[in-house]
């Protein structure tokens, strides 16, 4: 851990910060938790999990309850995120497939305009599969090479006394992986702050994804669950008190009023944890079900959201890029086209009317389509089986009105195949100079038994987040 080199910091800089006022430049802080459920919050009156330092941001920011993850699971909702793009227009098709270089990312953008960019945690775009290892330096698809000026990363999900790559040189460390990351970030947002830069900082959890590893003392908060329920819920404990720390290091470094915290969960919650984890929606992880692409989600930022609210509007991880470019001003060559997402900074402000983009969903052999109020579901594309839920009135998806409003239901059809069909050419590299996608661009691989990996085999077989992995 790294809190006294991070108290070094803050003691250094609270002179300056008082001499020089605050940055006018925004810090930009995206935080994303791992297999998080919609249900999985204290202010969701959650039976057992208790978040009070989400439910302090909540209480002074914005809180969405119609946030859709950009996919059903990790690797594409990541995507999404990078590039303000559908999942299947830049190719991260399912969990381990690698984003493309021919894609434009958010961090080369605000690199561009002056921002200092750093990832801490979890990355799972760079083409592996497994859990999470350290990323190699030569790695050429790190965050590095997607425009991360810093970061201490590894590949996919990754728990207590982690081994990461600080830009390609292993480090060992000690204690919850919420927890260190966090103090990480902050040491990085202390020396741009310092240096008067703004920075972009990426925090993306491990938390709750297996293998659930918490301490005995956030363990002891569920004394009544069986074993992986309470170890995962422990983990959350650890993530919410980050969570504190992360704000509480903000307003040590007097910037707090002028950053943009943004909180959410990467997909839909676990259906084997319980106390159920998707607040009673339909479907989990893995499925286009509100259950496994309805999220929690929060944005903090004082200077601009001055009176806390909840909205229902519906928005999705596509429209963070668009939002941060239009809140910095990036010029529009800075998003690749056509983007998915669109610029919800005016809710920071106030309810807009309707929706004016619906949030599409291709994920593998399935899909979905939401329009407003309205969702069109397909669970199995090649069974060719539509549902529509009007899930402003229906959260829960139990009934389906593809019958009885079928003008609407072949309204959002035909709109939907559109659609698809705009993502297909995205997939086929019809957006890029090139007119194709890079010949070069790789599958998904399982790094335990790669040939970049096989040096560190032997040393890592006992590790007990690697051990599953590396048996003979």
């Amino acid at each position: 851990m790294h809190s006294t080199k991070i108290l070094f910091f803050l003691l250094i800089l609270a002179p300056s910060s008082l001499l020089l006022g605050a940055n006018p430049s925004t810090h930009i802080i995206l935080v994303m938790t791992d297999d998080q459920g919609w249900g999985q919050m204290g202010y969701m009156n959650h039976p057992v999990l208790k978040t009070p330092h989400l439910d302090a941001m909540a209480a002074n920011g914005l809180r969405f309850e119609r946030f859709y993850a950009g996919a059903p699971n990790c690797s594409p909702t990541r995507s999404t995120v990078m590039t303000g793009r559908t999942n299947n227009r830049n190719g991260v098709e399912d969990h381990g497939f690698p984003l493309r270089l021919q894609e434009k990312t958010l961090p080369q953008a605000l690199q561009k305009a002056g921002y200092t960019t750093g990832h801490f945690g979890k990355w799972h775009l760079n083409g592996f599969r497994g859990p999470g290892a350290p990323i190699l330096g030569s790695d050429p698809r790190s965050p590095g090479a997607f425009g991360f000026d810093e970061w201490l990363s590894v590949s996919n999900f990754f728990d207590r006394d982690p081994i990461m790559s600080r830009q390609g040189t292993f480090e060992e460390f000690e204690g919850d992986s919420s927890e260190i990351i966090v103090e990480e970030a902050l040491e990085f947002i202390a020396r741009q702050t310092m240096a008067d830069k703004p920075s972009f900082t990426v925090i993306w959890y491990g938390t709750p994804h297996s293998p659930f590893m918490a301490s005995e003392k956030d363990n002891a908060h569920f004394p009544n669950l069986e074993d992986a329920s309470r170890n995962h819920y422990g983990e959350m404990v650890a993530m919410d008190r980050s969570i504190g720390t992360l704000r509480e290091g903000l307003r040590d470094l007097d910037i707090e009023k002028n950053t943009l915290l943004w909180f959410n969960s990467d997909n839909g919650g676990l259906g084997t944890i319980k106390p159920d984890t998707v607040g009673g929606l339909r479907g989990f992880k893995n499925t286009v079900f509100e259950g496994g692409l309805r999220v929690p989600c929060v944005i903090e930022w004082p200077a601009v959201i001055k009176r806390a609210r909840v909205t229902n509007h519906p928005t999705a991880t596509m429209d963070i890029f668009p939002t941060i470019a239009e809140i910095v001003g990036l010029p529009e060559s800075s998003m690749l086209q056509p983007q998915d997402g669109v610029s919800v900074r005016t809710l920071f402000d106030s309810e807009p009317g309707p929706r004016t983009k619906p949030i599409g969903f291709r994920h593998l052999r399935k899909a979905a389509f939401i329009d407003n109020d309205y969702k069109l579901v397909a669970p199995d594309l090649d069974k060719d089986v539509y549902h529509l839920f009007n899930v402003a009135k229906d959260p829960k998806e139990t009934n389906d009105l593809y019958q009885k409003e079928a003008s609407i239901a072949q309204r959002l059809h035909k709109q939907f195949e559109k659609w698809s069909e705009s993502v297909q050419s995205s997939y086929e590299g019809k957006d890029y100079p090139e007119e194709r996608v890079d010949p070069d661009h790789p599958g998904r691989r399982d790094w335990t038994v790669s040939e970049e990996y096989a040096p560190y085999i032997e040393g890592w077989k006992n590790r007990p987040e690697f051990e599953p992995y590396l048996k003979p």
